[in-house]
C-alpha cells in the first residue's frame, strides 16, 4: 500500500481481489450436522468443477468423509438441499451425477441403496424402520411425482411410499420413538411461502390457505414444533392440539423461504430448551428461549449446533467471509473451515450500510449500500462513482450485508453497489413479501430504479453511470428495468427471463405455477404476461446488455437468453453473449466464474468509458 493514494477514475482502480482468486479460493460452506463425536458439513468447491464435498471433524481431525468421486448434492425441486443426514455412525447421502442414494456405516465403504434411474431423493431422516426421504419420480409422462418414502438400509430399492397425494413434500421428521411422522406438504399453485400444511400421521394439524408452515422438529419431551407465519411473521410454535402455541411471538422471521430442502433455523436441545436464529430489521440474532441471547461472534450466524460441550457455528461477518467455528465450553474458539484461506485486509472492505428509501405507491423499500473502497486509489476531484444496482433472485429471496467477495470485486475497483430488497423480498414479514403478488415486473423494477435515483439525488453516485444486473428472477428484473425504464446505461442478465409465457410453459415442476401469483393465471392473464415480457418489448431497450447463461439450465432454459440477445442484436444494440457448457442455474466451476466476472467488468468498463486493467476485452456480437 502506498502512503499517498494514486488518483485514477472510479472503476479503473487496481484491486487485490481478482476474479480467479474469488473463484478458486471461494468454498461454499453449508448444512452443519452433528452425530455423536462427529461434526459434518458440506463444502462446495469451484476448483473441483463445483463438487460438493462432505467433510467431517472428529477428535481434532478434519477430513473428507467420503471417497473423492462422490458429489453430495440433490436435484429435488431442482434447487436441491437436504442432501445428507447422519445418525448413530451412519451417513446417508444423494450422489449428484445420477441421483442415487448411498449409505456409509462408521468408516466402511459406501453402499448404493436406491436403483439407477430417473429418481431423486433428499431431506433424509433416520428412523427405527429405515430412512425417510422426499422422493421425486421423473419416470412417467408429465410432471414428476413427489412422495415421502421409507428406504431400506439393507437393500437396494426405490423405497416404500408412506405419504402421497400432494404435489410437494418436505421435511419428513419422525418422532423420537419413531411411532409418529410429521412433514410439510403443499399443492399447486402455491409456493411453500404462500400456503403449506403440517401433516401429522397424514392429517393436517396446522397451516392451510394464507399460512406458510415450515421446519417441523420434535423436542426431546415429544412436543412437535414448527414455524408458521400466521401472525404475519414466521414465528416458532408448539403443536398443542388447539391451533398451536407461539413460543416467542415477535415481529421477526425465524425462517426463510423454502427454496432448498433441509434448512434448520432452530434446534431442539437435549435439556428441552430450543436455540433459534431469527432476523429482525435486517439484523440476525440467536437466542436460547429459556436462557436468553446467545453470542456467536458472527454478525450473520446460522443456528448453532451443540457439539461436545460447546457449539459449532457457521457464520459470516460484514468484513470477513464465511467460516465454521467451534466454540469450546472453556471459551476457546477454533476455526474448522473457511470459505477463503485468509481474511481480507479490512482497509479494502466496503461494509454494507442499510438504507431505506421511498418508492412507488407511497411504499418504502430497503437495500444495502456499498461505497467504493480501496486505500491505494482516489478518484479525481468532483467525480462520483458508477453504481451497480443488484437485483436478487427468487424473486422471493433477499440480500444481506454479509461479506460478499463478488461485491468487493466491484467496490475495490471503484464501483458503488446497492443490493436491493425490493417489495416481495423475504425477511420483512408476510405483508412485505406479498407486495409482489400480481406485481412482478412492476414493484421490483420500481424499487430498483428508486434505489438508483435516491443514491444519485443524494450525491453518492453518478446519475449518468448507473447499471443494473441480476441473476434468474433478478435477471428478469434487470431486463424489465431496461425495457420499461430509461435510467440505466447498461445491464447484465445472468440466466434471466425474457419471455414470461415461455417460462410458465417450459420451467420445472417446483416453479411451474409460481407465476400464477406473481403475474396471474394463464390463459386469463395472457395480456399481462405479454405486457411485462422484456422479449416482446425489446425495442424499449436502448442500452448495451451482457448475457451470461449455462447451457444445462433447467430453471430458465438457454433459449430465453439467446432470444433476448438476438432481438437486441437485430436492432444493433451492443450485446455480449457468453454460454457456459455444462453449467446449470448458476455457475459452479471456477473457470466459468472467472470468465463471467471478468466479462462483466470488461463490458461495463467499455460502455462507461474507462480501462479495466488485467481483464480480457469481452467480444460484442455484430448487428445483423
Amino acid at each position: 500500500m502506498t502512503d499517498k493514494p494514486v488518483v485514477k477514475p472510479y472503476g479503473s482502480w487496481v484491486s487485490p481481489l481478482s476474479a480467479r482468486r474469488i473463484a478458486e479460493a471461494g468454498v461454499g460452506l453449508s448444512f452443519v450436522r452433528v452425530d455423536g463425536e462427529s461434526l459434518y458439513w458440506l463444502e462446495g468447491r469451484p476448483r473441483e468443477r463445483g463438487r460438493s464435498v462432505l467433510m467431517r471433524y472428529r477428535k481434532g481431525d478434519v477430513r473428507e468423509a467420503l471417497p473423492t468421486h462422490f458429489d453430495v448434492r440433490s436435484r429435488v425441486h431442482e434447487y436441491g438441499g437436504g442432501a445428507y443426514a447422519a445418525h448413530d455412525g451412519r451417513v446417508v447421502f444423494s450422489h449428484f451425477p445420477d441421483g442415487t442414494v448411498w449409505l456409509v456405516e462408521e468408516d466402511g465403504d459406501p453402499r448404493q441403496i436406491t436403483p439407477d434411474g430417473a429418481l431423486r431423493y433428499a431431506d433424509f431422516a433416520f428412523c427405527p424402520d429405515g430412512i425417510l426421504a422426499v422422493r421425486e419420480d421423473h419416470r412417467g409422462p408429465g410432471e414428476p411425482v413427489n412422495t415421502v418414502v421409507l428406504l431400506d438400509p439393507d437393500r437396494t430399492a426405490e423405497g416404500k411410499v408412506v405419504a402421497a397425494g400432494r404435489d410437494f413434500y418436505a421435511a419428513p421428521r419422525p418422532s423420537p420413538g419413531g411411532d409418529r411422522l410429521a412433514c410439510i406438504a403443499w399443492d399447486h399453485p402455491n409456493m411453500p411461502w404462500d400456503a403449506t400444511v403440517l401433516l401429522l400421521d397424514g392429517e393436517p394439524v396446522a397451516g392451510g390457505p394464507g399460512e406458510s408452515v415450515l421446519q417441523p422438529a420434535w423436542a426431546v419431551d415429544g412436543r412437535l414444533l414448527y414455524v408458521s407465519d400466521r401472525s404475519g411473521w414466521w414465528n416458532l410454535y408448539a403443536h398443542d392440539g388447539a391451533g398451536g402455541r407461539p413460543l416467542k411471538p415477535m415481529a421477526a422471521e425465524f425462517a426463510g423461504p423454502l427454496w432448498g430442502l433441509g434448512a434448520q433455523s432452530y434446534r431442539c436441545l437435549a435439556d428441552g430448551d430450543v436455540i433459534a436464529r431469527y432476523e429482525k430489521n435486517g439484523s440476525v440474532f440467536v437466542e436460547r428461549l429459556r436462557a436468553g441471547p446467545f453470542e456467536t461472534g458472527f454478525s450473520r450466524p446460522a443456528c448453532p449446533a451443540p457439539f461436545e460441550g460447546g457449539w459449532a457455528v457457521l457464520g459470516v461477518d460484514t468484513d470477513r467471509p464465511a467460516r465454521l467455528d467451534l466454540l469450546h465450553g472453556d471459551g476457546r474458539r477454533e476455526t474448522l473451515a473457511r470459505s477463503v484461506p485468509d481474511d481480507p485486509d479490512p482497509a479494502f472492505v466496503s461494509r454494507g450500510q442499510p438504507i431505506s428509501f421511498p418508492t412507488g405507491g407511497g411504499r418504502t423499500a430497503h437495500a444495502w449500500f456499498h461505497a467504493p473502497r480501496n486505500p491505494c486509489f482516489a478518484a479525481p476531484e468532483g467525480e462520483r462513482p458508477p453504481l451497480i444496482v443488484r437485483s436478487h433472485g427468487g424473486p422471493t429471496g433477499a440480500s444481506d450485508n454479509g461479506y460478499s467477495p463478488s461485491i468487493q470485486y466491484w467496490t475495490t475497483r471503484g464501483f458503488a453497489v446497492v443490493d436491493v430488497n425490493y417489495g416481495g423480498s423475504s425477511g420483512y414479514g408476510r405483508a412485505f413479501r406479498q407486495q409482489l403478488d400480481g406485481q412482478w415486473g412492476v414493484v421490483d423494477v420500481e424499487d430498483c430504479c428508486a434505489a438508483a435515483r435516491w443514491l444519485a439525488d443524494s450525491g453518492k453516485v453518478d446519475a449518468n453511470r448507473l447499471v443494473v444486473r441480476g441473476g434468474s428472477a433478478g435477471g428478469y428484473t434487470t431486463l424489465a428495468a431496461l425495457a420499461f425504464r430509461d435510467i440505466f446505461r447498461a445491464g447484465a442478465s445472468l440466466y434471466g427471463i425474457g419471455d414470461l409465457k415461455a417460462l410458465a410453459r417450459d420451467t420445472h415442476k417446483f416453479e411451474s405455477r409460481y407465476l400464477d401469483r406473481l403475474i396471474g393465471p394463464l390463459p386469463e392473464a395472457e395480456a399481462v404476461y405479454d405486457a411485462r415480457s422484456p422479449l416482446l418489448h425489446a425495442d424499449g431497450i436502448s442500452c448495451p446488455v451482457i448475457f451470461l447463461q449455462g447451457t444445462e439450465d433447467k430453471v430458465v432454459p438457454p433459449d430465453q437468453t439467446e432470444a433476448m440477445a438476438a432481438a437486441l442484436q437485430a436492432r444493433r444494440i451492443p450485446v455480449a453473449l457468453l454460454l457456459f457448457d455444462g453449467e446449470g442455474h448458476g455457475f459452479r466451476r471456477a473457470e466459468n466464474i472467472v470468465a463471467a466476472l471478468e466479462a462483466e467488468l470488461s463490458f461495463f468498463a467499455r460502455i462507461l468509458g474507462f480501462e479495466a486493467p488485467g481483464v480480457p476485452e469481452v467480444p460484442l456480437l455484430e448487428g445483423e
